[in-house]
């Protein structure tokens, strides 16, 4: 696992130095020594790209370029200072001076969820556009405060609980809840009727069905982290999360992709477990007691001295066969037995950082209704590809390959008829002209996409035996051009400067290359032939 950590570090930091240089390139074109650099340039390409300064430094330093220092330090500076300020804007940092004066008066919320969903309790605080009131009438948005509650606040991955709270003349919808100021729930409501008063007595009630999935995802999501680290090795360790009613995804430490094969190994594992039907089972421990018994603490979790051991299915192959399959501590809510779970199915798995990989899954009727679409539209395809399900995919591959041969077929069509061109024949020696006494070929290529220039410039190089060719591709308003000059002529001409004779009658800048091939651009497409015609003027002096 350390060797292929290493290379793909490297692998990676080689492709940010070649997107890097090449941005670079392109954002010097034309510059020469003794120029500065834009620092607003060198920190777009540290900040989009991830190109460091240092090695921005040191690749314009053979050309005897700088950056300029203040600019790049100046941009920096706001960035972080934005990045602050978007910071102390939001979530609980911008709530301290509302949520602690409430927490240190009236204490933590007592958290009745794990048992009931249903529960009453009196409301000790409200709070309206970020300062604390005393009431709230019908149609206002307020946090409401109460001194027990059956609502999960969002922590640990786990989405708040939504639902009703209803007292006497009063109804207020519960849009989220959340956890502010070490252990006081703060649940955001709209009072849809009444009057609510602080002090007022309320019955409180979860949304049911939204809670049984959520509680279906978190559970699931502890099996899919064993089962992976049975697969791809015990170095995973999840790097963070998120349980919905409608999905989950967690983040985990992994150097790779995750191959087919061990993503339906993860599944069958996991789903193994959902079968045996086992009891989930909770325990209050010491934290040290608890990681010592071979429970795993989840990354941005925060732990009292007291935390809630969750236990789930029984493990059935491996050393540890026959004991508990999966040993957490958590504080969420979970399914009672694994077999609520009903199924999981992984439906997406990708890179979110270097060495952090990020899956997201379906349980239960998600991952039903999930498959059964994915049914539906291999039928489709099967239909349109006059084929059974089973072999749709070698089907659509040999149709794919077919489309690729004669993508490959048009493409060198396009470029004979636009060598050939308006019937006067193919761009070789027959078509060639004297310029400044050698032979010359220039011509503007419709239909022909830029990046075949260059293979077409070869060619007719190598059909002339001597001289200079020119070619422009016009695509999307914008032109491309490249000259080629053969070895015979470089001590002559240099394309690099021929071709930015071109690029400026196309309104371009520069251009860069060999002195036997370069390329160059400019955006009006209109002038290719102006391109071509000051080629001619710059070979004759």
């Amino acid at each position: 696992m350390i060797s292929e950590t290493l290379k793909l570090e490297e692998k990676r930091f080689l492709q940010t130095l070649d997107r890097g240089l090449s941005l670079l390139a392109d954002a010097t074109e034309g510059m020469s020594s003794g120029e500065r650099l834009s620092g607003e340039t060198a920190f777009k390409l540290y900040d989009t790209y991830g190109f460091p300064l240092d090695l921005t430094q040191d690749a314009l330093r053979q050309r005897g370029i700088e950056v300029d220092l203040d600019t790049f330090n100046t941009a920096m500076a706001r960035q972080k200072a934005e990045a602050r300020a978007s910071w102390a804007g939001s979530g609980e940092a911008a709530s301290e001076n509302v949520w602690y004066p409430i927490r240190e008066r009236v204490g933590a919320t007592e958290f009745l969820g794990y048992e009931t969903e249903r529960a009453e309790a009196a409301v000790v605080a409200l709070v309206k556009d970020g300062a604390e009131v005393q009431e709230a009438g019908e149609g206002d948005e307020v946090s409401v405060v109460v001194n027990q509650t059956p609502f999960y606040g969002e922590s640990g991955g786990q989405l708040g609980d939504t639902g009703t709270m209803r007292g006497e003349g009063v109804e207020l919808t519960v849009s989220d809840t959340r956890k502010f100021a070490e252990g006081l729930f703060v649940h955001r409501a709209q009072v849809v009727r009444g009057h609510l008063k602080v002090g007022m007595p309320l019955d409180l009630e979860v949304e049911h069905r939204r809670r049984t999935k959520i509680r279906s995802n978190h559970s699931a999501t502890h099996l899919l982290h064993e089962a992976l680290r049975e697969v791809l090795g015990s170095h995973v360790a999840q790097k963070g999360s998120m349980v919905a009613p409608d999905r989950l995804r967690f983040d985990f430490s992994h150097p790779k992709p995750i191959e087919a094969a061990e993503i339906a190994e993860v599944e069958r594992l996991a789903y193994g477990i959902i079968l045996q039907n086992a009891p989930v089972e909770t325990r209050l421990m010491a934290v040290d007691d608890a990681i010592a018994s071979g429970a795993m603490a989840l990354f941005g979790e925060k732990y009292g001295d007291e935390v809630r051991v969750v236990s789930m299915g029984v493990a059935e192959e491996g050393e540890r066969a026959g004991n508990a399959y999966s040993i957490e501590l958590c504080g969420g809510t979970h399914v009672r037995a694994t077999g609520d779970i009903g199924l999981v199915h992984v439906v997406a798995e990708g890179g979110v950082a270097a060495g952090v990989r990020r899956i997201e899954a379906l349980t239960g009727e998600a991952a039903r209704a999930y498959l059964l679409e994915q049914d539906h539209r291999v039928r489709r395809m099967a239909g349109a590809l006059k084929v059974s399900p089973n072999e749709v995919a070698e089907r659509l591959e040999a149709v794919v390959e077919e489309r690729r041969r004669l993508e490959r077929e048009l493409t060198e069509a396009k470029k004979r008829l636009a060598l050939v061109g308006d019937g006067g024949g193919a761009a070789s020696g027959s078509a060639a002209k004297n310029v400044a006494g050698v032979s010359f070929v220039g011509r503007v290529l419709e239909g022909v996409s830029p990046k075949d220039l260059k293979g077409l410039v070869d060619e007719t190089k190598g059909q002339i035996g001597s001289g200079v060719v020119v070619f422009v591709a016009a695509m999307d308003g914008k032109a491309s051009v490249v000259v080629g000059v053969t070895p015979d002529l470089t001590g002559r001409f240099d394309a690099v400067a021929l071709v930015r004779a071109a690029s400026e009658a196309i309104g371009g800048k520069g251009g860069g290359g060999r002195p036997d091939m370069a390329q160059a651009g400019g955006p009006d497409g209109e002038k290719s032939a102006d391109a071509i015609a000051a080629v001619e003027a710059a070979m004759q002096g």
